[in-house]
């Protein structure tokens, strides 16, 4: 720097901002711009695909429009989901995007237990769902369904009978 750089004030960078499209909008355009959504992204049998993940479970999860039919690993939800608490789990973002019963849903899960593959296939039919109609966005991300639940079992630790349990003291 040269000793001939000026020194800028507050009130300098207020009027560079005025000028132009500094900051967010310009002082004559109070409007926003319209939120441009992307295309839906289908297949050539106009189903949406998507992956979600629970835990240690993985579910490849595809929809299309349908009668509400859900079919996990070859099976029907009730037959491979038996408790109801799992079932409400899948049916969470079709509720939130009002669309129950207008999709059918094929998933194949592996890995895991029933819970984190039920939480599975749930972000994996969230994740679907955006593709298919990316306006419901909006709503799946608000209630968290959008969101890849990180908690997963701490690992077992040398000298410990468990993650953090330690070994059984005998005083004789």
């Amino acid at each position: 720097m040269t000793t001939t750089d000026t020194t800028r004030t507050v009130t300098d960078l207020k009027d560079l901002a005025s000028l132009g499209n500094i900051g967010g909008n310009s002082a004559g355009n109070s409007e926003a711009a319209p939120k441009v959504l992307p295309a839906p992204q289908r297949d050539a049998q106009g189903r949406a695909y998507a992956t979600g993940k629970r835990k240690d479970a993985i579910a490849r999860v595809w929809i299309k429009p349908g009668k509400g039919v859900v079919m996990v690993n070859g099976r029907d939800q009730t037959t491979y989901f038996a408790r109801p608490t799992l079932r409400m789990i899948i049916e969470q973002p079709f509720q939130i995007s009002e669309r129950s019963g207008q999709f059918d849903v094929m998933c194949t899960v592996t890995g895991g237990g029933l819970s984190g593959q039920a939480g599975a296939v749930r972000h994996g039919i969230s994740r679907a769902l955006t593709f298919y109609e990316p306006e419901l966005r909006g709503g799946l991300k608000a209630a968290g369904l959008l969101t890849r639940d990180s908690r997963t079992v701490e690992r077992k630790k040398y000298g410990r009978r468990k993650a953090r349990r330690g070994m059984q003291w005998a005083k004789r």
